[in-house]
């Protein structure tokens, strides 16, 4: 065994491997990060103009404020949701008990089914706003990439979070099936 020490930290190359074989949701939470980043940047970034006329900004989304700081919100929450799961995926080898797992794991499937739900939402309201909006409120085009960005990466995180969920179904299977062999056959019987 290959073991890499820095000073106090000690990295032993083995473990990586072995959480990855037994984990399988941690590949779909890049991509839920990576999405939702993209959503709140581009909505933060570019989905508010200032009008010289009036003097205040106001959102791209045919002007309703509230599609600005729904897709803010869902997309920072998001954010700090994969991370926290994330960190549960690596502690998830660590948990002893099948049925602390499989409530671990009934949580990701719960959340990862809601929050494929919110995008869902956020994306039809995204897109309606944006279908509605008056060209005269944004003459110059300005903020349009962004704001398609976000319609864009709303529906593709609909699909990643689905991903997440269906996977953390899997990983419940077999945790299922883990419980259901240690009744049958406890450690104890064994010679």
């Amino acid at each position: 065994m290959l073991t890499l020490e820095f000073g106090i930290l000690e990295f032993d190359p083995s473990w990586v491997g072995s959480w990855t074989q037994r984990s399988v949701s941690w590949r779909s939470r890049p991509g839920c990060e990576l999405f939702s980043i993209v959503v709140f940047g581009s909505i933060v970034n570019e989905g508010y103009l200032n009008s010289a006329s009036e003097g205040e900004e106001f959102c791209i989304y045919n002007r309703n404020p509230n599609a600005c700081s729904y897709g803010v919100a869902v997309g920072v929450l998001a954010f700090l949701t994969c991370l926290l799961y994330l960190a549960l995926d690596v502690y998830f080898p660590q948990i002893s008990s099948v049925k602390d797992r499989k409530k671990a794991v009934l949580s990701d499937i719960g959340v990862s089914a809601f929050w494929a739900f919110l995008w869902f939402v956020g994306f039809c309201f995204l897109a309606n706003q944006w279908q509605v909006s008056k060209p005269k409120d944004n003459p110059l085009n300005e903020g349009t990439d962004a704001a398609r960005a976000a319609i864009a990466f709303s529906f593709f995180s609909i699909f990643t979070w689905s991903l997440t969920a269906a996977l953390a179904v899997r990983r419940f299977k077999d945790l299922s099936f883990q419980e259901e062999y240690s009744t049958l056959f406890p450690a104890s019987a064994q010679p």
